[in-house]
């Protein structure tokens, strides 16, 4: 092998939210991969400059997950079919097995700190122990178990899961000790399920990514614990519609020196994820991850406002419209309007896809804590204020052609030497 390409090891991907429509998408589209039945269109790891890497085939990946779901991914995957037209029914037929084998890899999760519209959409899949403790033990038994069962390197660990209300007044996940401290106590108060998978995942060794704008890994201690521990993890809630797109125009008015005054969006969306953001303190967690970016890419904070509203009849699609009033030369003001039209889970499988492969080859390589070249797949990228795509996208690819040429060796901040010596002293005890 020549020194201009990059092999990852062979990994596994575990899927928060297993039975939901994007970890569903994901799953036949993997198969679909790997079959070679249909291009990576829409996966970014696939575009001609990143060819000096070779990444395991994805017939050769396997999927398990936790859900609390009671349906399966089959029955998943033919309403989505039906509703949504996106799963055509010969992939199905033929992906049919291959369902069956990644759904006797999917365990049951919990609803803890999920707000009471998630617990309400349950099923009948959150049947493990609702104590903090024995329920982490259980979650990284799963992963270990999982890593055993198919020899893998590693198991990239990826939240899909529907969006929590952001944390309560009570949440302990700025301080590790506390953390720790209230998992003992069995505290769930201040812990939503985001940071419980998140802890265990990390904790136990294993890449974390949170795709979705729940908590997950994003509070100081989990941050310290990744470092502690050696892992790389990043987030968070994954750009693939209106955001992205404001991610490019914003940077326009910006370099052309024109004043934006108001930006107005509005977004209707069906689906389980729909129903979920239709509570207010659900949705409460989206309409922050969304609308703060523009100040960051202007400079200057314009009137915005972001409206998500529930749509049953659109099922797996989506529709933003945006309104955009802007101010040139002599005062003279006018307006940009889009309407972005798409389909949810079509847009997010592959970036899922690619964020397992970056994450993968980010812990072979031995990098850890905040994976921020992967900043342009997030609407709140962690540890990046840094919004426009393009200068997010360019750091992606400087990444990938450092480690393509082997001219970079994992570059990743240790822990804080006080922090270390703590923990080393915790571990002999």
């Amino acid at each position: 092998m020549g020194a201009d390409v990059s092999t990852c090891k062979r990994f596994g991907i575990w899927l928060i939210g297993a039975r939901g429509n994007v970890a569903t998408t994901t799953l036949v589209g993997a198969y679909g991969q790997g079959r070679g039945l249909y291009p990576p269109t829409g996966m970014v790891t696939a575009l001609p400059g990143f060819a000096g890497h070779q990444w395991p085939a994805f017939d050769e990946v396997p999927f398990g997950g936790w859900d609390v779901a009671g349906n399966s991914l089959q029955q998943q995957a033919q309403a989505i079919a039906a509703a949504a037209g996106t799963l055509r029914p010969d992939l199905l037929t033929a992906a049919a097995s291959w369902l069956d084998d990644c759904e006797r890899e999917i365990r049951p999760g919990t609803t803890t700190g999920c707000g009471d519209r998630i617990r309400q959409v349950a099923g009948t899949g959150h049947a493990v122990p609702t104590h903090l403790a024995p329920l982490i033990e259980v979650l990284q038994r799963d992963l270990r178990a999982f890593q055993e069962r198919h020899g893998l390197d590693t198991v990239v660990v990826i939240n899909l899961a529907s969006t929590e209300p952001p944390p309560p007044p009570q949440f302990v996940g700025e301080d590790l000790d506390q953390l720790r401290a209230a998992i003992r106590r069995d505290e769930t108060a201040g812990l939503p399920a985001s940071v419980i998978y998140a802890y265990a995942a990390i904790d136990a060794g294993f890449p974390y990514i949170n795709f979705t704008p729940s908590t997950g890994s994003s509070g100081l201690a989990l941050r310290q614990l990744a470092e502690l521990r050696g892992v790389p993890h990043y987030g968070n809630d994954g750009k693939t519609g209106e955001t992205l797109v404001k991610s490019v125009l914003a940077p326009l008015f910006a370099m052309r020196n024109l004043r934006v005054l108001t930006w107005q969006g509005y977004n209707m969306l069906g689906n389980q994820d729909g129903r979920v953001l239709d509570d207010p303190a659900n949705k409460s967690s989206k309409v922050r991850s969304k609308d703060h970016l523009l100040p960051k890419i202007l400079g200057y904070s314009p009137h915005t406002h972001v409206g998500i509203d529930y749509v049953p009849s659109l099922d797996d699609w989506k529709t933003a419209w945006d309104l955009i009033h802007f101010e040139g030369f002599l005062g003279t003001r006018m307006t940009l309007q889009f309407t972005w039209q798409g389909c949810d889970s079509i847009l997010a499988a592959p970036l899922v896809l690619d964020l397992a492969r970056l994450a993968a080859l980010a812990a072979q390589r031995g990098e850890r804590g905040l994976l921020t070249h992967m900043a342009s797949f997030f609407k709140s990228p962690m540890g990046c204020t840094d919004h426009d795509l393009y200068s997010q996208f360019t750091r992606l690819q400087r990444y990938l052609s450092r480690v393509a040429t082997g001219s970079e060796e994992a570059t990743s901040a240790t822990p804080p030497p006080a922090l270390a010596a703590k923990e080393e002293g915790r571990e002999r005890h």
